[in-house]
């Protein structure tokens, strides 16, 4: 009977269509993590808030990709594409996240001291 089931099964999954990552939201995302980037950077050498820099910094990025889908869709023969969107903001989410966890005061102090020292 599992047999059976699982021929079945796999009998649909030319049915189903993929989702494919075009290009261009290959750019979206790469764009968006380099604005994010830039501004976290920015925003936590100028105050040494991790908070407000990944705040700062994922606004930024979804703020261009919301910018340029806004001006893409006032042409002719455009319209607003979300998935655009979406793109350029899980880059700038990616970049942030990343920094984040990266950035921020070493909590081992000890073996700090051991390094300088030798």
């Amino acid at each position: 009977m599992k047999t059976i089931i699982t021929i079945i099964l796999l009998s649909f999954t030319g049915l189903c269509s993929s989702q494919s990552i075009t290009s261009d939201h290959k750019l979206h995302f790469g764009v968006g993590a380099l604005i994010s980037a830039t501004t976290y950077t920015v925003v936590y050498s100028a105050t040494k808030n991790k908070k407000k820099a990944f705040w700062y910094s994922l606004g930024s990025s979804t703020l261009a990709g919301l910018t340029k889908e806004v001006l893409d869709s006032s042409k002719e023969n455009n319209r607003f594409d979300t998935g655009e969107l979406a793109a350029t903001s899980l880059g700038g989410l990616t970049a942030s996240a990343t920094i984040s966890l990266f950035v921020g005061k070493n909590k081992n102090k000890k073996l700090a001291k051991i390094a300088l020292v030798n």
